[in-house]
Parts: structure tokens; C-alpha cells; sequence
């Protein structure tokens, strides 16, 4: 069957211009400049933007779900909810957690790979701890928090190795730098999360397969004084090292604008990507109380301010934010043209995680992941592999 997505902005990595896009057998067969080909299905994009399908590297749940409630249920509503949003490839992230919840997820993860139809793809699976410091722990549950050995994490990778994408870890921590040699071995992507490093920690970690940083700023060391002698920490290491990539929660609250715009003056634009941190009550309005975690050991949350919040305030709680909602603000609030905001949630995560020879591009070939969506980042129409699965009309 072919698709033609007709009379629209074409935003490719680096420009955009008028024109469409022709989708046979799900994959993308070329770019027009203006009328479409011949084709079974024709969709006017009336002017708006079409662009590559939102890739989330790093989101909890959405809908009311949570992945690690350990059910296909759970995996199929929240990628759904935000697949309505423009996510068309998500990374489903697990965090600190009892091993038997994290099997039950993982366990349930491959099942909804199997059966799940109608719905965003879901490349593999991202483990957010245990491994973490404590003191910059912010809403992970302390009562799982370890070191890593590999009488804990070989076991996991053994079984379950074929469906972890990534893992993050505090580097500082005895027997982090023989796990990030052990996931580069086998090609899982070794993330510095929630860690009190410094610059001294971070270089060897970095040598070590540490080469992304999981949401900047948040559960990330920052310059310190140590015997009065001045640290950088792991925010300032990332911008110090070229080859290092990070992610950012930019709903506006975990990181405010000007924030924003210092990432941008410190980072090159290709090593940016943008990520929701999403929980269950994404998108959910402010006064709602949802959990973080795992519905039976998870921890209690409340949505105030446009993020989620622990009950004392004391630090966020992972965002409400959706993928949509992350261009808008990297657009409207840090005033990036729309072109770099797609580029940063597309071609960005596409390349940190190894994907790029297939999604993260309007080129052809590659898989028919796409979105249509206004100048607010309103969504049109969004398709999967060619599948339209989301018309807003």
C-alpha cells in the first residue's frame, strides 16, 4: 500500500521546506516537492509541519499506566497516550525497584513487543537504577538503591539482556566502571544518572562507555567545594567533554528557560535530546495525586505547578510532560526554531541510540514514523510504520 502525506512543511535535520512525503510497504519511499504521486491513501497536511515520529529515550508512563506496573496493559496505554502526542518510538524506563517487579516489567515488556498492534515502537527498554548515590537520589526510593556487582547484574543481563537499551548509574560508585565495560560489550548504552561525580570520577567513566548523561541538571553533581579546593561536578563535566551527549526535561519546570538557553551556549546542538521523564499522570492537570513507581511499592505524588512533586516538596517527581509539549517549550520559551526543537527530539535520540540508519529522519528508506502537526505542535495526523494511527479530525 502507498501513503502519500501531501501539501506540507518538510522539517529534515537541518531545514524545512514545502513539499510531502510517499510511504510504501512502511517504510519511507521519497520526498515530493509538490503534487503528491500516485498512492492508495492521500493525506493533506494543509500546511503544517511534517516531521519524523518523536523518539522519548526516557519516560515512566503516561495515561494512568506505568510501566513498571508489570502488565502488557500497562505498556500498551501509556505508549498509546503518548504516541497520541507525537512519540512514535519510546524507550519504556524502569526505575529503583524490588528484582521481582523489575522482571514482572521486563517479562511484560516482551510480551506487548510481541502482541501490541496500533501502537508506537518500542526498541527496548531503559533501566533508571538501582546504582545510584544517594545524595542526589531525588525521587528514587532509597530502600533499593546499591552498588553494582555482578552477582546482581549479570544475572539480569543474562536473561534479560536482549531487551535492555540502556542502563543508568552513578559512576562514582564501587564497580560502576566493570559495568560500563560489561554493557559496552554487549552494545547497551551505559548512562551517568543520579551521581555526586566529579569531573576526576567522570573522565574515566566516560573512558569506561559513560558517554550520555541521563536529564541534566537533575540528579547531576554540580561544582562543589571540597577541602576549599573547587570540583566541577557531573553538569559541568558533561559540557566540558565534546563527546559527551545529554538529555533534558524541557517541560519549563525541571529546567526554566534561561536554564534552557545555557545548555544551548555549552552544548553542541547535536548532542542534545530532549526527553519527558514522563510518569502515570502525564499530562494530568494541577491538584491531581497520582504515584511514582510501581502502583503496589511506588510513592505517593501530587501534580502542582505543571510537574509532579513528592508530598513534602522537598523535589520534583518526574515530569507530566509529553513529547509535543517538550518542542513547544524548547520553541516558545527558549525561542530555538522549530527545526532544531524536532532535530533534538528525532535525529538526536535516534543517534544515542543507535537507531538513526532507521528512524530519527525524513529520509527514504528508513521507517515511516511521522508526525503532522500545527505551529503550536497540535497533532494532525501521526503514523507508525506507515500506519496512520492517530487522525485528530
Amino acid at each position: 500500500m502507498r501513503t502519500a502525506i501531501c501539501n506540507g512543511v518538510l522539517l529534515t535535520p537541518y531545514r524545512a521546506e514545502h513539499g510531502g512525503v510517499l510511504i510504501e510497504d512502511g517504510r519511507i519511499l521519497s520526498l515530493f516537492p509538490d503534487e503528491p504521486p500516485q498512492a492508495d491513501l492521500v493525506l493533506d497536511a494543509g500546511g503544517r509541519y511534517i516531521s519524523p515520529g518523536f523518539i522519548d529515550i526516557h519516560t515512566h508512563g503516561g495515561g494512568g499506566a506505568e510501566y513498571e506496573d508489570g502488565t502488557p496493559e500497562a505498556y500498551e496505554r501509556a505508549g498509546k497516550f503518548h504516541m497520541r502526542r507525537g512519540a512514535t518510538t519510546i524507550y519504556p524506563t524502569i526505575t529503583s525497584s524490588e528484582d521481582t517487579e523489575l522482571f514482572a516489567a521486563m517479562d511484560a515488556f516482551r510480551t506487548v513487543k510481541r502482541e501490541m498492534r496500533g501502537g508506537p515502537d518500542f526498541p527496548g527498554l531503559h533501566l533508571e537504577g538501582p546504582y545510584f548515590s544517594y545524595e542526589e537520589r531525588g525521587a528514587q526510593d532509597p530502600r533499593f538503591l546499591r552498588d553494582p556487582s555482578p552477582e546482581h547484574y549479570m544475572p539480569i543481563l543474562e536473561r534479560y539482556g536482549d531487551v535492555i537499551a540502556r542502563w543508568s548509574s552513578a559512576p562514582e560508585l564501587p564497580g560502576a566502571l566493570e559495568l560500563g565495560d560489561e554493557l559496552r560489550r554487549r552494545g547497551i548504552l551505559c548512562a551517568i544518572g543520579h551521581s555526586n561525580a566529579t569531573y576526576q570520577q567522570v573522565v574515566p567513566a566516560f573512558e569506561h562507555g559513560y558517554t550520555h548523561v541521563t536529564h541534566l541538571y537533575s540528579g547531576c553533581s554540580l561544582l562543589r567545594r571540597i577541602n576549599a579546593f573547587r570540583y566541577l561536578g557531573v553538569v559541568e563535566s558533561a559540557f566540558l567533554i565534546d563527546g559527551m551527549t545529554v538529555e533534558i526535561i524541557a517541560d519549563g519546570c525541571h529546567l526554566p528557560p534561561e536554564l534552557l538557553k545555557l545548555i544551548l551556549k555549552c552544548k553542541s546542538m547535536d548532542s542534545i535530546s530532549l526527553v519527558t521523564d514522563s510518569m502515570r499522570c502525564a499530562g494530568e492537570p494541577d491538584g491531581a495525586v497520582s504515584r511514582l513507581g510501581s502502583a503496589a511499592n511506588g510513592q505517593d505524588v501530587v501534580i502542582e505547578d505543571g510537574v509532579a512533586k513528592l508530598p513534602d516538596r522537598s523535589c520534583f517527581a518526574g515530569s507530566i510532560a509529553t513529547t509535543d509539549r517538550l518542542v513547544r517549550t524548547m520553541v516558545q520559551k527558549a525561542g530555538v526554531p522549530v527545526v532544531d526543537a524536532v532535530r533534538m527530539i528525532t535525529a538526536n535520540p535516534a543517534a544515542v541510540m543507535g537507531i538513526s540508519s532507521r528512524k530519527g529522519s525524513l529520509t527514504p528508506g528508513k521507517d515511516a514514523d511521522i508526525c503532522v502537526f500545527d505551529g503550536g505542535i497540535n497533532m494532525r495526523y501521526v503514523l507508525v510504520g506507515g500506519e496512520l494511527t492517530v487522525d485528530a479530525e
